[in-house]
């Protein structure tokens, strides 16, 4: 299949610190791939490399042969890539409708006319984008909590809610820094079962951030392992798994489990 997103020779440093180097990726529609690697790897700079929090010092961000490098955040989410954050960025008084709501504002075409003057027209696109939001959150299952205040809800919902913001950026490829931190048992499989959900009934292309090797080994089709901000292997989960320089890298802890 042909590759959707396409990343080239990224690097970028933070001062005298090479942080990535050499990085590349090709993700395809459907496609689960995961990157793993100890902390302070460079995995969340690579996420955010790709979508415009950084700029890269070199290299290509390629969507559909669309560079897009130098575009703002919101502007590369608006073309279709969407992603969550390792510290869930939600706040704490908005309710839950609100949250997925405010993910939509890109679609928005009603203009400052139709806000300042209340017009059908605006009434009708509100309705819209409220219908919209509402199917993310059933989704996830959570429509029920649509009223509620975030910080009344258990962390594992909050981690639903930020997925279905994600999803109402209507992506086609998602971003996912470490769903499944901080979860029980419980949650941790409901959450892999979201997953590949949005792979299966939403034809996502999916790349995840895991520390939980398990998930990363049963959902991705190919994985990489990044250390000091360099690709040191690349492959199937059963290559990752028994690969020396990964094994070395994690000193032996998970990659067996």
């Amino acid at each position: 299949m042909t590759a959707l997103l396409r990343v080239e020779h990224l690097s970028h440093a933070f001062g005298g610190l090479k942080a990535v180097s050499d990085y590349r990726l090709e993700l395809s529609p459907g496609e689960i791939r995961g990157l793993i690697g100890p902390n302070g790897a460079g995995k969340t700079t690579v996420f955010n490399l790709i979508t415009g929090i950084y700029r890269p010092d070199e290299g290509r961000v390629l969507l559909e042969g669309k560079d897009l490098v130098g575009l703002a955040p919101y502007e590369i989410a608006a073309r279709g890539l969407g992603r969550t954050f390792q510290n869930m960025l939600l706040w704490r008084h908005m309710t839950v409708l609100e949250h997925v709501k405010v993910a939509r504002w890109s679609k928005v075409r009603y203009g400052l006319g139709g806000a300042f003057f209340g017009t059908a027209a605006r009434r009708r696109e509100e309705a819209e984008h409220e219908a919209a939001a509402r199917k993310c959150l059933a989704f996830f299952g959570i429509e029920d909590l649509a009223p509620q205040v975030i910080a009344n809800l258990p962390y594992g919902a909050q981690r639903k809610v930020e997925m279905a913001r994600a999803l109402a950026t209507e992506p086609r490829i998602l971003f996912l820094d470490e769903p499944t931190a901080g979860m029980n048992p419980e949650e941790l499989a409901q959450m892999m079962t979201m997953i590949r959900r949005l792979r299966d009934e939403l034809g996502l292309g999916i790349f995840l951030i895991e520390h939980r090797l398990r998930v990363v080994m049963e959902l991705c089709r190919r994985v990489q392992a990044l250390v000091f901000g360099e690709v040191i292997a690349e492959g199937t989960p059963e290559e990752i798994r028994n690969h020396p320089r990964v094994i070395e890298a994690y000193l032996g802890k998970e990659i067996v489990a």
